[in-house]
C-alpha cells in the first residue's frame, strides 16, 4: 500500500486535513511529506494505547497539535506536537525520532519529555514562581513551553477521567505554574482556558454558580453590549475610524478572585464586562479612547496606558473603567489589530515567517521579544525560518531541589554551603560534604538548575573561613562571619583571661573581680568579660588594666625590661605551638620568616586577627617593641602529620639540567615542592623554592641535599616578604 494510501485509509485522516488546512493557511512552507510521516508515525507508535477515558491515546497528541495550529505556529513546533509523547510512553528512542525527522523536531521532542519528567507532588505555592522560573532557564527554545501549554491545555480538558488525588495536583499545578506563565508570555487565551479549567476542578461549586449566572444573564448582557457600543460605534463612523467593538463577560477565574478579594457574592461584583474596541492605528485608540469619555464618565483612578509603558510581557493596551447605561460600570479597552494579536497569542503571536519583510522591519517587529528573548539569527534569504530563540529571562538565578524535592532559588555561581545554609542555619554551620545529583562535589562547585542537592552534616564540623572566598548568598556570608566573630570572641576572652592572669602572677598584683569589674566599666566595657575579650585581640594592653590597680609596680615592670625577660623565656621553648596551654586559637604563622618546628618563637596578638607567630630572630619583631605587653608565650605542639612553608634561596652555576637535579634532591627527602622558579643571568642561576616541612631538622635534610647537587654554590633560607601576614593554622 503506497503512503498515500495508507494516510487515506487512516481513522484520523479527516483530522490530518484539519492540520493540513489551517497550517496552509499561514504557512508558505509548509512541508506536506514531514506532516504526513509524522501523523503516520505518531499514530503507529500509539496505536495500542488507551487513555485513561477509554478513547485511543493517539487523540491527545493529535489535539496538541491543532491547539498549535490555533496558536498559528510554524508546521515544524505542530509535527513535534505530534510526536511530543513517543519518547516518553512507548519504546521509540529520542535517537530514532532523531535518524526519521532531524535534529530540531527531536530537541523540541526531547525538551518536551525533560519537562515532564519533573513532578510537582510536593509544590507549594510559595514555590511555584521558582518553579515558572525553572522551567524556562531549563529550556533553549521557546517552541518547547508552548508545545507544553497545548499539551497541558488538552490534559485539562479530559481531566476528570482521572483519580481525584491526581486531579486536584494537575489543578494546582497548572494554576500556579502553567497560567502564571502563559501570561508572563502574554498568551490569554491559553491563560483564561486554563485557569477557568483548573477552578473547574478546585472549587467546583464556585465554577457551576458562576457559570450558571454568567448564562442566566446571557440575552440581558449581549443586549446591553449593544446598547453601549452603539454610539460609540456611530461617532467613530463619523470620524472615519473603522472599529471592531465586541463584549464579553471576564472569565470565570477572574470573577472567582474578584469575589474571594472583596468577600463579595456574585450579585454584587459590578464590574463584570469588557468591552473591546479594535481599530487600525496607534493614534485611533487615543482618538476611540477620547470617545468613550466623552459619551460615558470614566471612574477615578481606573486608567492605564499599557501603550505609551507595556507590560512585562509587553502586552499593549489603554484600559478605562466608565460608569454606562443603567450606572453599571464598564471596563474598556482600546488596543490595534496588531496589538490584539499580541495580546492573545503573545510570543506565540510573533512566531512567524520573515517573508516579504527586511531584516531592519522585522528587528523593530521583534523588540518587545528581544527584551525577554535572546534570538540568534543566521539568515541566508529573506524567508528563513527564526532560529535558536534562547529564554534568558532569569540568567542571574538558578533552582535546585532538595533531597525531599522542595524547590529552593539561589544566585547564579552559588555552591554547595549557599544551598546548606539556604535550608537551615545549622545545616550550614555543620556542612561537611555536599552530593549533586548523587555523587560528591566540592563544596565550592556551582550548581545548576535542576540539580538535586544533598548535604552532609558532622557536629565536629565548623565554619570555615575560606568559605567567604566562594558563597554567594548574603545569608551564608552573615551566618558564617557571624559564628566566626562569637568563635573568636569566645578565643579572644579565653586568651585574655590568661594574659591577664599571668601579667597579675607575675608582678604579684591582687587580682579582685570587683575591681575589675569597676575597671571594664571605666573602659567603656560592659563587664569582666568584655574586658578579657578586648585584652584577648589586643584592643587593650594589660599594662593599662594593671596600671589602675597598681602603678608603682608597673613602672618598676618597665624599668626592668619586661620584653627582653619575656623574650627569653620564650627562646628557651621549644615543646610546640600553644599558648600557654590554651588550644583552639587561630594562630597566623608570619610570612615575614615562616618559622617551622624547631625554630625559637614569639607570639605577638594582633588587633583583630588572633596570634601571629614569629621566629625569636625574626627583624620584624624590632617594630613591634614599642607595645611588649602584646607578646606572648608560645610553644610547638605538632603531630608529625603537620606541614609547613619554608623558602629557600638557590644560587648555582647556569648548567642545563640544574633546576631538575635540585628538585630530584628536595624529594629525595620525602618533601613536596609547592612552587619554584630559576632565572638565570649571565653564568649564574638564581632559584625560589617554597617547600612543605614537618620541623627544622626536616628542613637542615633538605638543604644539605641540594648542597651536594652539582653546580649549587649556595643555599640559604628566605625571610619572605615582610607583611606580618600569614597562612592560618588550627593549632
Amino acid at each position: 500500500m503506497e503512503a498515500e494510501e495508507y494516510l487515506t485509509a487512516n481513522p484520523y485522516y479527516r483530522d490530518y486535513q484539519v492540520l493540513l488546512r489551517r497550517l496552509r493557511r499561514y504557512d508558505p512552507h509548509i512541508d506536506v511529506d514531514l506532516l504526513a510521516r509524522a501523523f503516520l508515525f505518531a499514530y503507529s507508535a500509539h496505536r495500542e494505547q488507551l487513555r485513561m477515558s477509554g478513547a485511543p491515546y493517539f487523540e491527545h497528541p493529535l489535539e496538541v497539535a491543532k491547539i498549535l495550529t490555533e496558536l498559528r505556529m510554524d508546521h515544524v513546533t505542530v509535527v513535534a506536537g505530534l510526536l511530543h509523547d513517543v519518547v516518553e510512553d512507548t519504546g521509540i528512542s529520542l535517537e530514532e525520532v532523531r535518524e526519521e525527522f532531524g535534529d530540531e523536531i527531536a530537541q523540541l521532542v526531547d525538551g518536551v519529555t525533560k519537562i515532564g519528567g519533573l513532578r510537582l507532588e510536593k509544590l507549594e505555592t510559595r514555590q511555584a514562581e521558582n518553579f515558572r522560573k525553572m522551567l524556562l532557564s531549563m529550556v533553549r527554545d521557546i517552541r518547547v513551553i508552548l508545545i507544553k501549554f497545548a499539551d497541558r491545555l488538552h490534559n485539562m480538558r479530559t481531566l476528570e477521567y482521572l483519580p481525584e488525588k491526581k486531579r486536584k495536583r494537575i489543578a494546582i499545578e497548572t494554576r500556579d505554574v502553567y497560567a502564571p506563565l502563559a501570561h508572563r508570555l502574554g498568551i490569554a487565551r491559553i491563560k483564561w482556558e486554563l485557569e477557568d479549567l483548573a477552578l473547574k476542578e478546585l472549587d467546583p461549586a464556585a465554577y457551576e454558580e458562576i457559570q450558571r449566572k454568567i448564562a442566566e444573564k446571557r440575552v440581558e448582557r449581549e443586549r446591553y453590549i449593544r446598547r453601549f457600543a452603539r454610539p460609540i460605534q456611530e461617532e467613530l463612523r463619523r470620524a472615519g475610524v473603522r472599529a471592531q467593538i465586541t463584549g464579553r463577560p471576564k472569565h470565570f477565574y477572574s470573577i472567582y478572585m474578584k469575589m474571594q478579594k472583596r468577600n463579595l457574592p456574585f450579585e454584587e461584583i459590578y464590574d463584570l464586562l469588557a468591552i473591546r474596541i479594535i481599530v487600525d492605528k496607534v493614534e485611533e485608540c487615543y482618538y476611540a479612547l477620547g470617545i468613550v469619555h466623552s459619551l460615558y464618565t470614566p471612574v477615578h483612578d481606573r486608567f492605564k496606558d499599557y501603550i505609551a509603558t507595556p507590560k512585562s510581557n509587553m502586552y499593549q493596551s489603554l484600559h478605562t473603567t466608565v460608569i454606562g447605561p443603567d450606572g453599571k460600570m464598564v471596563e474598556v479597552q482600546i488596543r490595534t489589530h496588531e496589538m490584539h494579536r499580541t495580546a492573545e497569542e503573545g510570543i506565540a503571536a510573533h512566531w512567524r515567517y520573515k517573508e516579504g519583510k527586511t531584516d531592519e522591519e522585522l528587528d523593530k517587529h521583534l523588540v518587545w521579544l528581544r527584551q525577554i528573548l535572546e534570538w540568534q539569527q543566521d539568515a541566508h534569504d529573506s524567508g528563513e525560518f527564526l532560529e535558536d530563540l534562547k529564554v534568558e529571562l532569569f540568567q542571574d538565578e538558578v533552582f535546585v531541589f532538595t533531597p525531599k524535592g522542595d524547590l529552593l532559588k539561589l544566585p547564579k555561581g552559588a555552591t554547595p554551603v549557599d544551598f546548606a545554609f539556604a535550608v537551615h542555619t545549622d545545616i550550614g554551620l555543620h556542612c561537611l560534604a555536599a552530593k549533586v545529583n548523587g555523587r560528591i562535589v566540592p563544596l565550592d562547585y556551582e550548581l545548576r538548575s535542576g540539580d538535586r542537592v544533598e548535604i552532609i552534616t558532622s557536629h565536629n564540623q565548623k565554619p570555615n573561613p575560606d568559605w567567604l572566598k566562594f558563597v554567594k548568598t548574603s545569608k551564608a556570608r552573615s551566618r558564617i562571619k557571624r559564628w566566626l566573630r562569637e568563635a573568636q570572641y569566645e578565643q579572644s576572652v579565653q586568651l585574655g583571661q590568661e594574659i591577664v592572669n599571668r601579667f597579675f602572677k607575675r608582678f604579684r598584683i591582687p587580682k579582685d573581680d570587683q575591681e575589675l569589674e569597676e575597671i571594664a566599666q571605666s573602659f567603656g566595657l560592659s563587664d569582666v568579660e568584655q574586658l578579657y575579650a578586648a585584652v584577648g585581640r589586643g584592643d587593650l594592653s594589660v599594662e593599662n588594666i594593671a596600671r589602675k590597680l597598681s602603678p608603682e609596680k608597673i613602672e618598676k615592670a618597665k624599668e626592668d625590661s619586661i620584653f627582653q625577660r619575656f623574650l627569653e623565656k620564650a627562646r628557651g621553648s621549644a615543646k610546640g605551638v600553644r599558648v600557654d596551654g590554651v588550644r583552639d586559637m587561630l594562630i597566623h604563622f608570619a610570612k615575614c620568616c615562616q618559622p617551622v618546628p624547631g625554630d625559637r618563637i614569639v607570639g605577638f596578638i594582633t588587633r583583630g586577627r588572633g596570634i601571629v607567630v614569629h621566629r625569636a630572630d625574626c627583624k620584624n619583631l624590632l617594630a613591634m617593641m614599642e607595645d611588649p605587653n602584646r607578646y606572648i608565650e608560645v610553644e610547638w605542639d605538632v603531630s608529625k602529620d603537620h606541614q609547613f612553608l619554608a623558602s629557600l634561596r638557590v644560587l648555582g652555576e647556569n648548567r642545563k639540567g640544574l633546576l631538575a637535579d635540585i628538585s630530584q634532591a628536595i624529594a629525595s627527602v620525602d618533601t613536596n615542592i609547592v612552587s619554584a622558579e630559576m632565572k638565570a643571568v649571565d653564568s649564574v642561576a638564581s632559584g625560589t623554592f617554597i617547600i612543605e616541612v614537618r620541623n627544622l631538622s626536616h628542613l637542615t635534610r633538605v638543604i644539605h641535599k641540594i648542597r651536594k647537587v652539582r653546580g649549587v654554590l649556595n643555599v640559604s633560607r628566605m625571610e619572605g616578604s615582610v607583611d606580618g601576614e600569614g597562612q592560618e593554622a588550627s593549632v
